[in-house]
């Protein structure tokens, strides 16, 4: 039995990992329906056992969970194609940053005031956060360090609350926690109204401590306690860093979307994708660090 003081060194771990890959695998047979067409290979299941820090039990949960929760949200689920949320995503509401933070992690960004609710419901919100999830699972360094989300909730009105019922709240809470392999390593608000404050109350309740204690509000004046937690090179201005300005990083994240289609096709048609054996070779995903090209419960 590996010590819980290895799991700190994951490559140490994953040299021995095809073994932990086997015993998640035939857990997993036993438990998937025949019918279900679920993807058992290296490339996917190595994701769930990254996410919780290569504890079986744990990975076979969330793996279960995660394919329960695709199968009873369709809404959401069944077209990840970028066609379905092609004015959200030209609209520049949603980005990630080119590159990491110090921890490793990405750093998403999404813009509430460019969501017209008018035209787009918060489930095809929700899915534009699904279909950036699905593609940057793909990235080993992702799944072993997580995301960090930032939400600007400047223009936030109550056309955005009445869109937030119980029961979506309670299908955003289960990604955050336990059906998606990623660990969800920071969400920072900023620009919150006040009559954002009972949509967050609604959310509260199904969200554990662990993930309660990495939501972090910086109200209006945000540009010095953001800058505690991202460093200044990686920021956009708009947000008081030195970084690619947030027009340019959304207008290059929903290129490299729409560059994914064909993935993401096979992900709403087929449940689980499958990828090939080397994590992310099928997307081509866009090289950290620089512009890119052409342009989930975790928290152990």
């Amino acid at each position: 039995k590996v010590q819980k003081s290895s799991l700190r060194n994951i490559p140490k771990v994953e040299r021995t990992s095809i073994s932990y890959v086997n015993k998640l695998r035939q857990k997993a047979e036993k438990e998937v329906e025949p019918q279900h067409d679920v993807d058992l290979r290296d490339s996917s299941l190595i994701k769930f056992l990254r996410a919780r820090d290569f504890d079986i039990d744990l990975s076979l949960k969330l793996f279960l969970n995660y394919h329960k929760w695709r199968c009873e949200c369709p809404e959401i689920t069944g077209n990840l194609c970028p066609t379905s949320v092609l004015g959200l995503l030209q609209n520049q509401y949603h980005g990630v940053l080119s590159s990491r933070d110090t921890s490793g992690s990405r750093v998403l960004i999404y813009r509430i005031g460019k969501w017209n609710p008018k035209d787009f419901s918060a489930y095809e919100v929700f899915r534009v956060s699904l279909i950036t999830s699905e593609l940057i699972v793909r990235e080993t360094d992702t799944q072993r360090n997580g995301l960090k989300a930032i939400f600007d909730l400047q223009g936030w009105c109550f056309a955005h609350a009445l869109q937030i019922n119980p029961s979506l709240a309670k299908k955003i809470s289960a990604v955050l926690t336990d059906s998606f392999p990623l660990k969800v390593r920071g969400i920072h608000l900023i620009n919150e109204p006040i009559f954002f404050r009972p949509v967050f109350t609604m959310l509260k309740p199904f969200l554990p401590d662990k993930i309660k204690q990495r939501i972090h509000m910086h109200g209006g004046s945000f540009a010095r306690s953001l800058s505690q937690h991202f460093p200044a090179d990686i920021l956009p201005p708009e947000y008081g860093g030195r970084g690619q300005d947030l027009d340019g990083v959304c207008a290059e994240w929903t290129q490299f979307i729409l560059s994914s289609e064909d993935q993401l096709r096979q992900l709403s048609l087929g449940g689980a994708a499958r990828d090939g054996d080397q994590a992310g070779s099928l997307l081509h995903l866009p090289r950290e660090g620089s512009r890119p090209v052409g342009l989930s419960n975790s928290s152990r």
